[in-house]
């Protein structure tokens, strides 16, 4: 539940339509009169991405991966996963793959694992050396599944074309993280949770469990 509302995942994921740093971009310079002044109807600074028939990669199939999925779907992505255990899938526009065949084939990446030992670092250099070149990662999940380092790296030599996370290894950010000093990296605050209704329904959700811890009838069990 700490992640990204649906319909935030929804617009973060549908800024790549135009290229993840090129919706920004133009904004500016519309704002800055460009568009005003061109000769044509349209204009761009930059060659844009479209998401269509782009490959979608998800590192686990919970239930908030599974509802990206949907998402990738929509937009016409050929949607992937790998999950620690193999998951029963009836839909017949998603394929379940192995983590290398995963890291192999994704254009955009988006992880939805939670953090243990095994997967501290899960993005390193070895596991980046094995993407496409361009490729695109999203976390939402938790800041030490990808090592910063090695991330900045990669965003500053092209490897990964652009990072976009919520979340970082030490929160909040430290001042010489990394991350601040990589290209094309899109940082917000922790805040995919923040919206009121999400936090409202999180407490909601704290006082059923402890009505039905309190009753013998458990919810949302971990262990």
């Amino acid at each position: 539940w700490l992640r990204f509302t649906l319909p935030q995942f929804a617009s973060y994921l549908s800024s790549f339509q135009t290229d993840p740093s090129q919706v920004g971009l133009h904004n500016q310079l519309v704002h800055e009169n460009r568009w005003a002044q061109a000769p044509d109807f349209t204009f761009w600074e930059k060659p844009l991405l479209e998401l269509k028939g782009k490959t979608l990669g998800l590192i686990g199939y919970g239930h908030i991966a599974q509802k990206v999925a949907k998402i990738g779907h929509a937009f016409s992505m050929k949607v992937i996963f790998y999950n620690h255990r193999p998951k029963k899938i009836t839909e017949s526009w998603i394929q379940q793959v192995s983590f290398d065949e995963l890291l192999m084939q994704s254009d955009v990446l988006s992880l939805h694992v939670i953090q243990t030992p095994e997967t501290i670092d899960l993005i390193n250099n070895d596991t980046i050396a094995k993407m496409k070149t361009g490729v695109i990662i999203l976390n939402t999940a938790r800041g030490k599944l990808a090592n910063e380092a090695d991330i900045k790296n990669a965003l500053n030599e092209g490897k990964i074309y652009a990072y976009a996370t919520d979340v970082v290894k030490g929160e909040p950010i430290a001042s010489d993280s990394p991350l601040l000093q990589a290209k094309n990296c899109y940082i917000t605050p922790h805040i995919a949770w923040a919206p009121y209704e999400t936090r409202d329904r999180l407490l909601h959700m704290t006082v059923d469990n402890i009505k039905a811890y309190l009753s013998g009838d458990l919810k949302n069990v971990i262990n």
